[in-house]
C-alpha cells in the first residue's frame, strides 16, 4: 500500500480541494499520513495570491523532496499554474497539476507509477468553460463543512492573479451540490458553508433560475442542516430584495463576509473595483436592517500603489465608521502580470507594515465592541470542540450563528449539539 501525504495552502476552496483529492487517494488504496512523515507521494495544493505565498508553495515542494529524495512530488494548483503560464517550471516537482485538474489526481499518478515519466496535465485556464466536479462526504472539522459551488473569476481587480490562475466564473450544478450536502448531513453535519472563488458570481454561467439565492434555499431543505453560512460576498449582490429573501431563510446565519479591499474611492478606482465608499455603506445598511446585529466582516489591503497618506486617513476613517466585527488585513504584494505591479507610486515596507499596524488597532477595538454588545445575551452555539486548563478543567467550545467563539463548562454541552445560553460577559468569547 503506497503512503500519501497532503499539505493545503492558501484560501477554503483549495481546503475543501484538498480535502477531494485525500478521499481520491483514499478510495484507491491509499493510505494517507502526516506531512512531515516518510510518504511514496506527497501532494502539494499550492497558493499563488502573494509573493509569500508563492515562497511557501516552493518552499513545501522543496520540504517534500529532503524528507525523500525517492518520492513522488505533485504540485497542484495556482502556483503552478501560474508557472506553467510563464512558461517556467519547479525541476523538483514530477507531476504538475493545474486547476480543474485535481479530479484526474490518481490516474495521472497510476500513469506516472507506469512510465515513470514526469507528467504535466495543465488546461488553459482562461477558456475553460467546464466546472471540476470534485466532492467530499468528511472533512477535518466534525461539524462544520465547507461546500464549493463556484469557480473563477470575472472582475479582474488590478492587484490580483487569481482570474489568471483560476479562469473565468463557472458554476456547480445545484442537483450535485444538493447531493454532496445531502451526504454531509447523513454523516452528521449540521453546519455547511458555501464558498467558491467568486460566490457572488454563482449561476451567471447557468440557465435561468440558478441564483445563489436559489441554491441556499435548496440547501436549507435538505435534511439535517440546520445552518448556512455564506463565503466571501461583493457588496454589488446586497439589495434590498436579496438581503430580505436571504433573512427569510431560519438556516441562514447572519455573519457576513463582505470584501472592501480600500475604504478610499480614489484607491477603490485603481484598484478596478466595482463599488464606492457610499455603495458599500448602503449594503452595511441594508444587512444590519434585515438581520438583528449581524457580524459583518472584511478585508482591506494597507499600502497599495499611491495610496497617500491623506488617502489611507479616508479609508482608516471609513473601516472605523463601519463597525466591522473582524478585518482581515494584508499589506499590498506585487504580482507580476497585474496591472498594479506596473502602476507608479509603490509603497515601501516601512509605510505599509505601519499602516497595517493601524488598521489591527483599530480591528482589536472593534472586535472588542462587538463582542461586548452580546454580553447578557443568549444565543445559539453549536458545539464543535473541547479543551482542558492545566487546573484540569474541561471546557466545550462552539460558535454561535454570529461566529462569535464561546466556551462553556464542558458538562453543560455535549459534541454536535446547539444550544441556547446566555453570554454572561465577552470572557466566555475567546479567539
Amino acid at each position: 500500500m503506497r503512503k500519501a501525504a497532503l499539505h493545503n495552502l492558501g484560501c477554503k476552496v483549495n481546503a475543501y480541494e484538498t480535502e477531494a483529492m485525500q478521499e481520491l487517494l483514499e478510495q484507491a488504496g491509499y493510505s494517507i499520513v502526516p506531512f512531515h512523515e516518510q510518504a511514496d507521494v506527497y501532494i502539494i495544493n499550492t497558493c499563488s495570491v502573494t509573493n509569500m505565498a508563492d515562497r511557501k508553495s516552493r518552499q513545501q515542494i522543496h520540504r517534500a523532496r529532503k524528507q525523500n529524495p525517492e518520492a513522488v512530488i505533485v504540485a497542484a494548483g495556482c502556483y503552478v499554474q501560474a508557472l506553467e503560464d510563464a512558461g517556467k517550471t519547479d525541476e523538483n516537482v514530477d507531476i504538475i497539476i493545474g486547476n480543474n485538474r485535481k479530479k484526474d489526481l490518481v490516474p495521472i499518478l497510476e500513469a506516472y507509477f507506469r512510465e515513470r515519466s514526469r507528467k504535466k496535465d495543465v488546461v488553459d485556464i482562461g477558456h475553460t468553460k467546464e466546472y471540476e466536479n470534485l466532492t467530499v462526504s468528511r472533512q477535518a472539522e466534525h461539524t462544520r463543512a465547507y461546500v464549493k459551488v463556484q469557480d473563477g473569476c470575472n472582475q479582474f481587480c488590478t492587484y490580483c492573479i487569481i482570474p489568471y490562475t483560476r479562469g473565468r466564473v463557472r458554476s456547480r450544478k445545484r442537483e450535485d451540490v444538493i447531493r454532496e450536502v445531502t451526504v454531509l448531513a447523513q454523516n452528521g453535519y449540521q453546519e455547511v458553508v458555501l464558498t467558491g472563488i467568486h460566490l457572488s458570481s454563482y449561476g451567471r454561467d447557468l440557465e435561468e433560475g440558478n441564483t445563489l439565492l436559489e441554491l441556499v434555499e435548496a440547501v436549507a431543505a435538505v435534511e439535517g442542516i440546520s445552518r448556512i453560512r455564506l463565503g466571501s460576498l461583493e457588496p454589488g449582490i446586497i439589495t434590498e430584495a436579496f438581503a430580505k429573501r436571504l433573512a427569510s431563510i431560519p438556516e441562514i446565519c447572519p455573519h457576513f463576509h463582505l470584501s472592501l479591499q480600500s475604504g478610499c474611492d480614489a484607491t477603490l478606482k485603481r484598484m478596478n473595483r466595482k463599488y464606492t465608499t457610499a455603495d458599500y455603506r448602503e449594503k452595511c445598511r441594508i444587512l444590519r436592517n434585515c438581520f438583528n446585529n449581524p457580524a459583518l466582516t472584511t478585508d482591506v489591503i494597507a499600502g497599495f500603489p499611491g495610496e497617500t497618506e491623506e488617502e489611507f486617513q479616508t479609508s482608516l476613517a471609513f473601516v472605523d465608521e463601519m463597525d466591522f466585527y473582524e478585518t482581515h488585513i494584508f499589506k499590498y504584494s506585487r504580482r507580476q502580470g497585474t496591472k498594479a505591479a506596473d502602476m507608479p507610486g509603490q509603497i515601501t515596507d516601512a509605510v505599509k507594515t505601519e499602516r497595517s499596524g493601524r488598521y489591527q488597532e483599530l480591528n482589536r477595538k472593534k472586535q472588542e465592541q462587538y463582542e461586548k454588545s452580546w454580553a447578557g445575551k443568549r444565543a445559539e452555539v453549536l458545539f464543535e470542540d473541547t479543551f482542558t486548563e492545566e487546573d484540569g478543567s474541561a471546557w466545550r467550545t462552539g460558535h454561535t450563528r454570529e461566529y462569535l467563539k464561546v466556551a462553556v463548562p464542558a458538562k453543560e454541552a455535549r459534541m454536535n449539539e446547539r444550544k441556547w445560553i446566555e453570554i454572561v460577559n465577552p470572557v466566555q468569547i475567546i479567539h
